[in-house]
């Protein structure tokens, strides 16, 4: 593997406190279009960002994650095995079923249902007059939305929730430490799979997920019962922290820029647009990671086999030449962002996260006339995967 030019800017992507919109992200950006880091290159432009998410020199970088960390056990192996982790034909191959199992006329029935959980969960938290806006509407939503999406009965939400939350530590910092933890989550979650695939076969309730997979999964010859339960298990790991992490975010945006919440219960119609800025403006997951599987040379700057590039979306989506005004503004049309990835890896759930959080956006601006902080905030450092972790609110309704 080559060593980085040492004349490109450096970031500390190691930093405690680095944080993706930082003047130092800023400077090295304006300076060129990927920097040094203490992991490999940071890719900071729009332009750049876009061309190699789909660069096919390129393969998904996190796949290598449990055996940097040393982890072992249940975790590990199913990371290794699933989709994330998969390049070629066995990739396209299980990607195709998830994509026709999650098309678009298939979201479109879910959506009155999503209608449905978050006006009730926005009526109580009116009724409350304050919250805590993690644990009592992001969290139940997001597990409310995938049981729906899973057929399973809402009771099983807080089970679900709490065991996507506690998959989440394998990809943290401190992984080794909860390696017994999320183990034992993702073998709850796999019992969960095996039940599901069970009673899809049995005839179960034909439009649901689990049953759409299987009936897809059945066509295919070739691939293996395992491969169908890590699809069902990566399915309700990334749905429940995608959705309530970037709605925190959101919230988190709205009460600093009250106009555009106002601008959003005057016209409903800007739902989709203010999911698109939400993202853009700070997403859940920062940055995305591949690795080279070949020496090559991209736009005057030599990359080596092995070598490391971390996308910066975030940084990428307040590019001066993509965004000349990067204020959070949702009335205005923006170039594509890449908070859900891009190329083969673009996220197979993007579809069901955009329908949930817009539902769960309406509801609330339909009830609340404005959010403030009754409380100090809690955030998750402002680079990888963050989000709130405790928003203490007010809801001040009409």
């Amino acid at each position: 593997m080559r060593s980085p030019d040492p004349n490109l800017p450096y970031i500390d992507l190691a930093s405690p406190n680095f944080s993706t919109r930082s003047r130092a992200v800023n400077d090295a950006r304006d300076s060129h279009w990927c920097a040094r880091t203490p992991y490999g290159l940071a890719v900071l432009r729009h332009r750049q960002v876009g061309l190699l998410l789909r660069d096919p020199r390129l393969r998904q970088g996190s796949y290598s994650w449990p055996d940097t960390n040393r982890l072992q056990g249940s975790f590990a192996a199913f990371w290794k095995r699933s989709i994330i982790s998969q390049e070629g034909d066995l990739h396209r191959r299980l990607r195709q079923i998830a994509i026709a199992a999650l098309s678009p006329d298939y979201i479109a029935t879910l959506k009155p249902r999503f209608d449905t959980l978050a006006e009730t969960l926005a009526d109580q938290l009116v009724a409350q007059g304050t919250c805590e806006f993690m644990a009592d509407f992001c969290t139940p939503f997001a597990g409310q939305a995938i049981c729906t999406l899973l057929g399973l009965p809402l009771q099983h939400w807080h089970a679900l929730a709490s065991d996507a939350s506690d998959l989440g530590l394998a990809m943290g910092v401190e992984c080794k430490r909860h390696e017994a933890v999320y183990n034992a989550a993702c073998d709850r979650l796999m019992a969960l799979a095996d039940v599901l695939i069970a009673e899809a076969r049995a005839g179960g309730e034909p439009a649901a997920y689990v049953a759409r997979l299987v009936t897809l999964f059945d066509r295919e010859a070739g691939l293996e019962e395992q491969h169908l339960r890590d699809l069902v298990l990566i399915s309700i790991f990334g749905g429940v922290d995608t959705t309530r992490s970037q709605l925190g975010l959101a919230i988190g945006q709205f009460i600093d820029h009250d106009d555009q919440w106002q601008a959003l219960r005057e016209d409903p119609g800007l739902v989709g647009q203010a999911v698109e800025e939400c993202i853009r403006a700070n997403p859940t997951t920062t940055w995305a990671t591949r690795e080279a599987i070949e020496d090559f040379v991209f736009e005057g700057e030599a990359i080596g086999r092995g070598e490391t590039l971390h996308m910066l979306v975030h940084a990428s989506a307040r590019d001066p030449a993509v965004c000349e005004n990067d204020r959070f503004d949702i009335r205005v049309r923006r170039k594509v962002h890449f908070g859900f990835g891009g190329g083969a890896h673009h996220c197979i759930g993007h579809l069901v996260a955009r329908t949930d959080i817009a539902s769960a956006l309406l509801a609330l601006s339909q009830r609340v006339t404005r959010f403030s902080y009754c409380g100090e905030p809690h955030w998750l450092p402002d680079s990888g995967n963050t989000g709130p972790v405790r928003l203490p609110l007010q809801c001040h309704a009409a």
